[in-house]
């Protein structure tokens, strides 16, 4: 295809001077040019005439040029390889480096490479979101290194956002905190050796013992027996606490006198079930304070004596950046198989959830979502991270 001459704007122009080529015009073309009703004014002439002309077509005015002018009619992808081949070459004039090799061949395919000052935006804003969830500083930090490590000389489509990236790394990156050693709860418990005896630690005031109430509701509606026990033998009001929730669920329950040995309690506990074959033990225990080296101490003493089949770390969705802390050292007490988080209910953030089991590296198995004893439910790993992503997309 020719390339057409373009045309003189209007009668108002400037005269302009139109030098001849070196090679004289042929013939054929100065027929087709006399077609077009061109006027020519010489640029001396001095006077404002103006050369008004419609576009000749098909005209081989400049014989010294080799270049043919379809050439022009040039299409994006032919754009992209010579933007791209320029961006080699300043590339081998320069370090060589590999970043810029592999820049360039990205653009010719159309695609643009992720690179650290692309993150920055992104990742700062996802910080601040996590962080405005209750997520732990140091583990919203960690989290969000593992996506820049990840993401940094990856590629995306031009017409893709970095922070969309992000955003889709980002749930992955949680998924894979948040269902960390996930598994079936009621098949490990159901293919145990009976009687299957779980203990409960946590801190004083987090809904401990009213966890346990909910699980032997919830266990029972399944099939399996259960007997409570009250190792919570220091705390004033323990035992008609948790007297009463089993008077209402009509459970068999174990205590001994306030002061008693905690660990004496479990124990005789388990004696019962196996004597009466109970499926299940559910073992409460003082509301130990993470600080407090005693209770700690005694709560290790109740691991070896009674070697739980599960040990169950109990704490609050809205205990924030706290739960941390004490999810660790009890962890160092006594190592836990699971947590559950009450008052998730009232927790629209979930940070805690997330901490915990980053921390730990143990599963969050149930959350309390309200005060009746069927108020529990099984946690959710996709769910979490949809809530959590809820929370920091939006913002």
């Amino acid at each position: 295809m020719k390339t057409p001459t373009p045309t003189r704007p209007d009668a108002d122009a400037d005269a302009v001077t139109v030098e001849q080529p070196n090679k004289s015009v042929s013939a054929e073309s100065s027929e087709t040019v006399t077609d077009t009703n061109k006027q020519i004014v010489n640029g001396n002439s001095g006077n404002n005439d103006v050369a008004t002309a419609e576009t000749a077509t098909d005209t081989d005015v400049n014989a010294d040029t080799d270049t043919d002018t379809d050439d022009t009619d040039t299409d994006s992808s032919s754009l992209a390889s010579q933007e791209a081949a320029a961006v080699l070459d300043e590339t081998a004039q320069s370090d060589n480096e590999p970043g810029r090799l592999k820049r360039a061949a990205a653009f010719a395919t159309g695609k643009i490479v992720i690179e650290e000052d692309d993150l920055e935006g992104p990742l700062w804003q996802l910080e601040m979101a996590l962080l405005e969830s209750d997520v732990e500083m140091q583990v919203a930090e960690e989290i969000l290194d593992t996506i820049q490590t990840k993401m940094l000389g990856e590629t995306r489509a031009q017409v893709n956002t970095t922070a969309a990236l992000v955003e889709e790394a980002l749930s992955d990156a949680l998924y894979e905190v948040i269902s960390v050693g996930q598994y079936d709860f009621e098949s490990r418990v159901e293919n145990a050796d009976s009687p299957v005896t779980i203990v409960f630690t946590g801190v004083n005031g987090v809904g401990k013992t009213t966890s346990i109430a909910k699980l032997v509701q919830y266990l029972e509606s399944r099939g399996l027996s259960v007997v409570m026990a009250n190792g919570d033998t220091y705390r004033a009001g323990a035992n008609e606490q948790i007297r009463e929730h089993a008077e209402r669920l009509d459970t068999k329950i174990i205590a001994h006198e306030q002061g008693g040995d905690p660990a004496a309690v479990l124990y005789d506990a388990v004696e019962y079930a196996e004597a009466n074959d109970i499926d299940v033990v559910l073992g409460d225990t003082a509301g130990r304070l993470h600080t407090s080296n005693d209770l700690m101490a005694q709560l290790e003493k109740i691991d070896r004596v009674v070697d739980p089949d599960m040990t169950l770390f109990v704490d609050e969705a809205v205990a924030g950046q706290d739960a941390v802390e004490r999810a660790k050292q009890f962890n160092e007490a006594a190592e836990i198989d699971g947590a559950i988080l009450t008052k998730a209910d009232a927790d629209s953030n979930g940070g805690a959830a997330i901490s915990i089991a980053y921390v730990t590296g143990k599963p969050i198995l149930f959350l309390g979502v309200g005060q009746e004893y069927d108020d529990i439910e099984r946690f959710n790993p996709d769910s979490m991270v949809n809530q959590l992503l809820g929370e920091t997309v939006s913002d």
